[in-house]
């Protein structure tokens, strides 16, 4: 073969794509630019919907930007590769990540190579809708029909039988471990559990209080549970979470509406004879991180937000009860280094150590993607697969 029919070429598939917000996604077909330096072209196995989708499917205003190829939870094989890509090639079978990690080989950033952060500064995470090394992380591989840009998601964009993500936002895992299941540690599952581990710390015969039953808030269970937790204390207002969640360790459940005139706090506070030892908070409302805070025990209680607050509200809580020894810590991708972690966890999954089956509740063909958008926004589903070739 000439090394000129090695070249990648431009590929025309179908793509998922948004022209609106809150508008149903179309398939259409697109073009996707072959990989440039440190960039990889990816052939989507399966992806699946989060609640990250949702939120930006909705906005209005920038970042919320049109027209898009959202998905970013997703597992793929990879197609081709750029210029100064390593340790990735061609066959490999990846999940990409929203998040990044630079390569020891391209002299990793001090984040990278710190144990305590998983923020790259060599590639910062941001919301631009481009290609994160191009100028201003404008620019796009993806055209129309009309040679139109489309532009990307969360440097994924996994609605798309073929998308092109930076090197450094791609995982190589375990080719053995099904697809759907490996899809789910490229974002939600490895999240919860990450947070779970990494960030609280989460010590055997401690008590944790979830806030917020998701796929993220049923992660932090099977997390906790991997981990020891004595008691792990779900709140949701869905009493039906409670059954699914002892699948992932839940011990007991609060639904904040049965209270009466007690509070939440009061109730956790009595439960664990002073307030638990880890809060996480999993939905992203002020006033709920705030009720997990007072929830934690003082002297060392901690409380873990994952939740993105969804009105932009800040978070106001009494200075004295810092002081008490309480803490409130922000956690992104769960504390995770995905290209570290995210093998660790498939290599528990395969030894039967960490659960994910549970959390696929529904499964689809691309072409339905928007039932997927049902689902998740009537609270019916945990994970909705959505397989590319079906």
């Amino acid at each position: 073969m000439s090394m000129e029919n090695k070249i990648p070429k431009p590929i025309r598939c179908k793509a998922a794509v948004c022209r609106g917000p809150g508008e149903a996604l179309r398939i259409e077909e697109v073009v996707v630019a072959p990989p440039e330096d440190h960039e990889v072209r990816i052939k989507i196995l399966c992806t699946s919907l989060c609640h990250s989708d949702l939120t930006f499917w909705r906005m209005k205003d920038f970042p919320g930007i049109f027209p898009r190829i959202f998905g970013h939870e997703a597992v793929g094989v990879v197609e081709s590769v750029g210029g100064h890509v390593e340790r990735l090639e061609a066959g490999d079978m990846v999940v990409p990540t929203f998040l990044g990690q630079c390569d020891a080989t391209e002299d990793a950033c001090v984040d990278c190579r710190s144990e305590r952060s998983n923020m790259c500064s060599k590639l910062p995470f941001t919301v631009t809708p481009g290609m994160p090394r191009s100028h201003g992380g404008a620019a796009s591989r993806f055209t129309d029909a009309a040679g139109r840009p489309v532009h990307h998601f969360l440097n994924v964009s996994s609605f798309s039988e073929y998308t092109v993500v930076d090197a450094a936002h791609v995982v190589r895992v375990d080719p053995t471990v099904p697809p759907e299941k490996a899809c789910l540690l490229s974002c939600g599952a490895s999240t919860g559990v990450g947070a779970a581990g990494k960030v609280a710390g989460v010590e055997a015969g401690s008590t944790v209080a979830i806030f917020g039953l998701g796929a993220v808030g049923l992660a932090v269970a099977e997390g906790a549970r991997i981990r020891g937790a004595s008691r792990i204390i779900g709140v949701d207002l869905n009493p039906d979470k409670f059954e699914l969640g002892k699948k992932f360790g839940l011990t007991d459940f609060i639904n904040p509406k049965e209270l009466g005139d007690r509070s939440i706090n009061e109730v956790i506070i009595e439960m664990t004879n002073g307030g638990a030892d880890y809060c996480f908070e999993c939905i992203g409302l002020a006033s709920v991180m705030k009720d997990a805070f007072q929830s934690s025990r003082q002297g060392w209680g901690k409380t873990i937000i994952l939740g993105v607050e969804m009105h932009g509200a800040p978070l106001c809580v009494a200075a004295g009860e810092i002081l008490w020894g309480k803490c409130i810590m922000g956690s992104l991708f769960g504390g995770i280094k995905p290209k570290i972690d995210i093998p660790i966890f498939v290599k528990q999954y395969l030894n039967k150590e960490l659960q994910l089956d549970e959390f696929i509740t529904h499964e689809i063909g691309f072409e339905d993607i928007n039932k997927a958008f049902d689902l998740l926004v009537e609270g019916k589903s945990l994970r909705c697969t959505i397989w590319m070739d079906k």
